[in-house]
C-alpha cells in the first residue's frame, strides 16, 4: 500500500486553506458594513507593515479580490522594496491570508515584511485606502464573472469604478488582468480602452513585464485552470496622462 508523503516541516507551520473555505460569490452592493479608515491619511500603517518604520512608504501595489493571496506571496520577494495590499471582501478567506503572511514572516526573517491584506469591499472604499497617484500596479485577477446580466452592476470593472483606478495610479501605472470566462475577458478590455486614461498594451509589450507570467498560475483559481485544460485570457493597460 503506497503511504502518503510526510508535508514538508514549512507546510505544517503554514495555515491550511481547508479550514478558511468560504463560498466565491458575494454581494458587493450589500450593506456589508466595514471597519475603514476615513481616507489614506487616518490608515495606521505599522498595523500592516510592523517592520517598517513608524512612517511606512506608500503602499504601490494593490491586488483587488486577492483571494488566497498567492500572487502577493510571489511578488513579496521579486520585489522586496514594494508595499503590497491585498483587498478582501470574505473574512474566512482574509484571515488565511493574514495568518499565512505572519507564518512566512516567521519561517523566513526578513522577507514578506512588505506585504500584507485588509478585509474590505474595493468597490466602495478603494478610494479611503489610496490616495490620488499613490499605485503604480493593480491587479484584478479571476474576478467574480457575475455572468447574470442583472448582477453584471456587481463586476469589479465597470466605467465608473475605473474612474477611481484611474485616480489611484499615477501616470505609466499598469493594471493587470486576467480570467478563465472569455466574456467577461472581452468586458473588462472594452471597458478600459473606452476610458481616456488608459491604453491597453501590446502583446511585445506585456511580453517583456515580469510580473505578467506570475499572473497565470500564481492564484488558486489559475492553478485550478491550469489543472482543467482550461483557457487563460490576459490583457494589461497603462495609465495614460490626462489631455492637457
Amino acid at each position: 500500500m503506497e503511504v502518503a508523503a510526510e508535508p514538508k516541516t514549512e507546510e505544517k507551520e503554514l495555515p491550511q486553506k481547508r479550514y478558511f473555505r468560504q463560498r466565491a460569490h458575494c454581494n458587493p452592493l450589500a450593506n456589508n458594513e466595514f471597519d475603514h479608515p476615513v481616507s489614506p491619511n487616518h490608515i495606521d500603517w505599522k498595523v500592516f507593515y510592523p517592520a517598517y518604520p513608524s512612517q511606512p512608504g506608500l503602499v504601490e501595489f494593490a491586488d483587488v479580490g486577492c483571494g488566497y493571496g498567492g500572487l502577493l506571496m510571489n511578488l513579496a520577494t521579486m520585489f522586496p522594496e514594494k508595499l503590497m495590499m491585498g483587498m478582501e471582501i470574505r473574512q474566512k478567506v482574509s484571515a488565511y491570508v493574514r495568518q499565512k503572511i505572519e507564518a512566512l514572516r516567521t519561517l523566513h526573517p526578513g522577507q514578506y515584511q512588505n506585504i500584507s491584506v485588509v478585509q474590505t469591499n474595493a468597490m466602495k472604499y478603494l478610494p479611503n485606502y489610496f490616495r490620488k497617484a499613490q499605485l503604480s500596479k493593480m491587479f484584478f485577477l479571476f474576478p467574480d464573472p457575475h455572468f447574470k446580466k442583472s448582477k453584471q452592476k456587481w463586476r469589479i470593472v465597470s466605467p465608473t469604478l475605473i474612474s477611481e483606478y484611474a485616480f489611484a495610479l499615477r501616470e505609466g501605472g499598469i493594471v493587470y488582468t486576467i480570467t478563465d470566462v472569455e466574456e467577461v475577458h472581452i468586458w473588462m478590455a472594452k471597458h478600459f480602452q473606452e476610458h481616456r486614461l488608459f491604453r491597453r498594451l501590446s502583446a511585445e509589450e506585456m511580453a517583456t513585464d515580469p510580473v505578467v507570467e506570475k499572473l497565470w498560475d500564481s492564484t488558486e483559481e489559475g492553478k485550478k485552470v491550469t489543472r482543467n485544460g482550461g483557457q487563460k485570457f490576459c490583457a494589461c493597460f497603462e495609465r495614460i496622462p490626462s489631455a492637457s
